[in-house]
């Protein structure tokens, strides 16, 4: 008998191979293994629905709540009436220039 690293080797082996010989499968391993992974897949799914809804519910009133700060402001817009004369292009196809 050597004692030398092949005979250990050899030993290690067969151990192992008697240890994988006795293991026995379940037999409805498969189906509960994918069973699980479809609970997990579904569950992601949901978290990430409920983060996009959430995400553009805060986006809303956030939105809304920005718009109706302008409210007690004045506006750009000039209130007066502009005649229509005003927004007529000159009549020699040159922009109009204010006078200095």
């Amino acid at each position: 008998m050597t004692t030398g690293p092949a005979s250990t080797e050899d030993q290690l082996r067969e151990v192992l191979d008697k240890l994988a010989n006795g293991v026995q499968p379940a037999p409805d391993a498969y189906r509960r293994v994918q069973g699980e992974w479809r609970r997990r897949e579904r569950r992601r799914r949901l978290i990430l629905v409920i983060l996009v809804v959430l995400v553009l519910t805060i986006a809303d009133i956030v939105g809304l709540w920005a718009l109706n700060q302008y409210q007690d402001r004045s506006h750009i817009a000039p209130r007066e009436p502009v005649s229509a004369r005003s927004h007529a292009p000159p009549a020699d196809g040159l922009p109009d220039l204010p006078l200095p």
